[in-house]
Parts: structure tokens; sequence; C-alpha cells
């Protein structure tokens, strides 16, 4: 980290959380921020669901959520860039404060509520996207929906031509009955809704599912059973949590979902019993902060990852650095590629 971003981190911590956010997006956009690129090399090239990769270190939905900041965040490090949450109406999201930082634990809890400009603003400005860029859309529903199910082939229907993958997102917990659409009943139906709008996109792009860290091993088993049968290119594992287990300070018991270093092994360990559940690529997310966590994701089961919370802590450049690093342990293992790493790890997290 430079000092610069030391310094204006340093600043930005002592603001409220949401403000610090916003002015954290703003100065990417008047080029306080890595400008080089992807990182990348041969060994960190990598295919995941047929999107080719420059590295397998993705930002995660949430950071730029009504994609304001695409061309400045196509200059960091990320290989992949995911945006949103979109719903098909503008919603402001749940009342203020709703962010909250756990230093002590490097992390943090947030109860948004799928707060957005709606799919038209966000669909305007992914079609001024920078080119060249990997950019996914995360579908959401709207809070007041009498159908959330069709809420994500809405989004898709409108917005899909002008990214590279979308995400169906059935497992923040806090828009009120979403995660019920996990269930295995429900969750076929939602899919296939989305399946045929992917169908009838003029090119029809690559579906992930990203899922809660807090299902049972039963719920994990259904997942990955009508995961399998969907026709779905990915699986995200995983989305934030409701447990508070080990957490510091006045701030733990807050509402909404957790996320950064108290989520590592939780959705680590989901993401290994994924693996053995389907052939589908994974994207590990959940407190990956360092060239390490990412490499133990990868060698847990995912094919790629992603991050948010650690840049919190850390800053922008951490991207990286962590493709940086995740380089330097594939080759000090003697694995010639990323997906050569995939999974060989696998039974340290079962």
């Amino acid at each position: 980290m430079k000092a610069l971003e030391q310094i204006g981190l340093t600043a930005l911590r002592r603001l409220d959380p949401e403000t610090a956010h916003g002015l954290a997006l703003k100065a990417l956009n008047t080029g306080l921020g890595p400008r080089g690129g992807p990182v990348t090399s041969a060994r960190l090239q990598t295919q995941v669901a047929g999107l080719d990769l420059p590295n397998p270190v993705g930002l995660a939905a949430g950071f730029d959520k009504n994609t304001t900041a695409l061309h400045a965040l196509a200059k960091t490090g990320f290989g992949f860039l995911e945006v949103g949450a979109a719903t098909p109406r503008p919603q402001p999201g749940n009342p203020k404060p709703r962010l909250f930082r756990l230093a002590q634990d490097q992390a943090a809890i947030n109860r948004f509520g799928f707060n957005n400009d709606g799919m038209d603003a966000i669909a305007g400005r992914l079609a001024k996207r920078p080119q060249g860029a990997i950019i996914g859309l995360n579908l959401g529903a709207n809070k007041d929906s009498t159908d959330k199910a069709a809420d994500f082939a809405t989004v898709l229907t409108r917005c899909g031509a002008e990214v590279d993958f979308a995400t169906v997102n059935v497992s923040s917990p806090n828009t009120e009955k979403l995660r019920d659409l996990q269930g295995k009943a429900a969750l076929a139906a939602l899919l296939e809704g989305v399946m045929e709008a992917r169908a009838a996109l003029a090119h029809p792009i690559p579906i992930f599912l990203k899922i809660a860290p807090d299902l049972t091993d039963d719920e994990i088993a259904e997942v990955a059973e009508v995961a399998n049968a969907s026709g779905i290119a990915a699986i995200i594992a995983t989305n934030t949590t409701l447990d508070r287990k080990g957490l510091h300070g006045p701030l733990k018991a807050e509402a909404g979902g957790l996320s950064g270093q108290p989520l590592f092994e939780k959705s680590t360990r989901v993401l290994a019993q994924l693996s053995g559940l389907t052939k589908l690529p994974i994207i590990g997310v959940g407190g990956v902060g360092s060239a390490e966590q990412a490499y133990q994701k990868i060698r847990a089961g995912a094919s790629a990852v992603q991050l948010y919370t650690a840049l919190v802590y850390r800053g922008i450049s951490l991207a990286g650095e962590i493709a940086q690093g995740l380089d330097a342990l594939l080759a000090r293992d003697g694995f010639a590629s990323v997906a050569d790493a995939v999974g060989s790890g696998r039974g340290d997290w079962l």
C-alpha cells in the first residue's frame, strides 16, 4: 500500500462508513487509485464459465452498486468486476445507519437492502462500460415486489446485453423472504425463469448463482442438485452471514450480513463441500484479505475469488497485491496455472 493510500484510508475511517464509501468511489473517479490495469501472467490467466480472465481475483458485488466507477475500477489489479445489485425499480434500501465497521475483527455488517438506482439507470451506465474489462451484474429483487423470482429475469432482460455475466442473488439477508428462494422447489422455478430470459438475449451470457454461508449440509446438497440441472454456469460461495460467533466490540449485535475475516473459514468450508457435489466452477468469496487466503480458497475448490470488505482496511491496491502474491504461491508449489491448483487442498476443509 502506498503512503498516500494509507493516509486516505486513515481519513476515511474517521467518517461514517457509508459516507466514506461514497467518497472512496469519487476518489477513484478522480484518478486516485492504481492505473496499470489487471495484473496478469501466463500462470494467472484462467477461464471460468467461458470467460477469459487475466487473473482470478475479482471485485465482489456491492462495492460499486450503481456502476458509477467502472472505468476507474477497470484500471485496478482486478481480473474481473461484479457490480450491483440492480433491481427493476429504484429503491432507497433500508434506513440509515446501515453499514458498520468492526475494525477489531477486520469485518463489516451491512443491512443496505438492495439500495440502487434501478435497472434503467444502471443499464445506461453499463452501455458506456470500459472495453476489454470483464464485468458482471448482480441481479436483485425489489423489497416490495409481489413476485421476487420474476424480478431477476426482468433485470437480466433489461441489462443482459451490456454485461459478460449475471448473478442471481438469492442470498442477501437484508431483503425479507429473499433467502426463502434458496429452497429446492423455489430455486428451481426461479432459475428456470432466469434461464428462459437468458435464452432470449441476442447473445446469451453465463448465469451465476450466489448462495448463503448459513445453509445446512442438506440444503447445500439441494442447491447443488438444482444448480446442476438448471444450466447455470457457476456458483458464487458465499454471501454474508448472520452468524455472530467470536465477534468483538459494541457493534457486533447490529442486524445485517457480516462480511470480512470472520467469514473466511465458514465460507471456505461451504465451497469445499459444494465442490464435491458439482462440476460447475465455484467463485470463492468471504474473508479474502491476502494472497494466502485467495490461494486457500482456490485449493479448497474455487476457480476464482472475489473480495470487498478487505478493501475497507487495506485499500484498492490490495487487488493487485493479492494477484501478484497468488502468482508467487502458485510458482512456489509448482503449479503452472490457477486451474492446476483448484481443489488440490479440498480435503483440508472437510
